[in-house]
């Protein structure tokens, strides 16, 4: 999550506990607000800070310039197009300096071109899984120490609280999570993408479970995975300085496809 997001969402944590001490009975102990601001007002401001040169350097960076624009994009508060014509106007060449945003908002509108052809399907695996392993070698539910935060991987809970937090992850860390879902855990990716359905504000059934599929390789020629160097790396070290677990995610890319993957 960058500066900009984590400042914004602690204005309106305070403003949720406040509403908690004030108003227990309309709000409840246990609820709080989104951190997200709804509206086209917000959805347009967020969209002026738009900057797809950094975007492009920086996206994978927990930290990184993402726009946050996904919410209002699942909702139907921003259209791709507009989007891509104001971050046009942000370059001074477009094809140069904006063509890995444009190559995102590809990928969304792709999705949902999918989605729009298969309905229910993407619930469904689109390929046999790459793995070397079979479907029903793969658990049908979420742990639940995964569910509630309590794997002991730092990296895990903390993406599991920010999840069921805010509503939103970097897509950076729904790789990672969705990563150790299925090939750590070895649990079918639709179990994970129900998980994150629950929770996500930009959730919808084409980006989420179509992702789910590319990492899990029922919709791509080979698993995502990652290591630590790659996690340590992308966060700054957020979450490994602190962790006390044994982590399973120590080694080369070659190692791990070894540990986790029989034909591979």
């Amino acid at each position: 999550m960058s500066a900009a997001m984590r400042r914004e969402f602690a204005g309106r944590e305070e403003l949720a506990a406040y509403l908690r001490d004030a108003f227990p009975d309309a709000v409840g102990a246990e609820a709080g607000l989104s951190p997200w601001r709804g509206g086209r007002t917000a959805a347009l401001a967020r969209m002026a800070s738009v900057d797809p040169v950094r975007y492009a350097r920086t996206r994978n960076f927990l930290d990184g310039a993402v726009t946050g624009l996904s919410p209002y994009l699942r909702h139907g508060v921003l259209t791709l197009e507009e989007v891509w014509r104001h971050a046009r106007t942000r370059v001074a060449d477009p094809e140069r300096d904006a063509g890995k945003f444009a190559s995102e908002l590809a990928w969304r509108d792709y999705w949902q071109r999918l989605y729009a052809q298969w309905g229910e399907g993407v619930w469904e695996d689109r390929e046999a899984y790459k793995t070397g392993l079979l479907p029903g070698e793969y658990a049908a539910a979420l742990p639940a120490d995964v569910a509630e935060g309590r794997t002991g991987l730092a990296c895990m809970d903390g993406f599991r609280e920010e999840l069921h937090d805010t509503g939103y992850l970097h897509n950076h860390a729904r790789m990672w999570v969705a990563a150790y879902v299925v090939h750590w855990r070895r649990v079918r990716w639709q179990a994970g993408a129900r998980w994150f359905l629950s929770y996500l504000l930009d959730g919808d059934a084409a980006s989420n479970n179509l992702s789910w599929q590319w990492v899990a390789s029922t919709f791509s020629h080979k698993p995502y995975f990652f290591n630590r160097e790659n996690l340590e790396k992308y966060t700054e070290g957020r979450y490994c300085r602190g962790c006390r677990a044994a982590c399973p995610f120590e080694g080369s890319y070659e190692d791990l496809s070894r540990r986790l993957f029989p034909i591979l």
